[in-house]
């Protein structure tokens, strides 16, 4: 059973790497591993060396503490970072495609999604 820190380490990356708009495959070329090992690292199912969460840093421009922010030493879920839209590849392409569109039309957008959301 993976364990709650490498869980979270793993969300972490995969929230930092969809931001950055990177794919496993760009991610794991220049970290030197395969995206099937970083899908893994992604999941917690494995474990991530020093050496490597150096290397994931150095590639997502981050410093090596961003992948441990949030956990506060906690258990039994050691503050997982569930539910974060920013981790969902549809919400990220949402919200750069949105930033496509002209500010007047975005603005007019944006108000019509404001009214949808409001409660009945």
């Amino acid at each position: 059973m993976a364990h709650p820190v490498d869980i979270h380490v793993g969300q972490r990356i995969r929230q930092r790497r969809c931001k950055v708009g990177m794919t496993q495959q760009q991610l794991g070329g220049s970290a030197g591993i395969k995206f099937q090992q970083l899908h893994k690292y992604e999941t917690g199912a494995n474990r991530i060396s020093v050496s490597r969460i150096w290397e994931i840093a150095a590639a997502l421009d981050v410093p090596v503490s961003f992948f441990y922010e949030g956990i506060d030493g906690q258990a039994p879920d050691m503050g997982m970072v569930r539910g974060d839209p920013l981790t969902d590849k549809e919400a990220l392409d949402l919200v750069r495609t949105y930033y496509g569109i002209p500010e007047n039309q975005r603005r007019q957008l944006f108000d019509l999604a404001r009214t949808l959301g409001e409660p009945a």
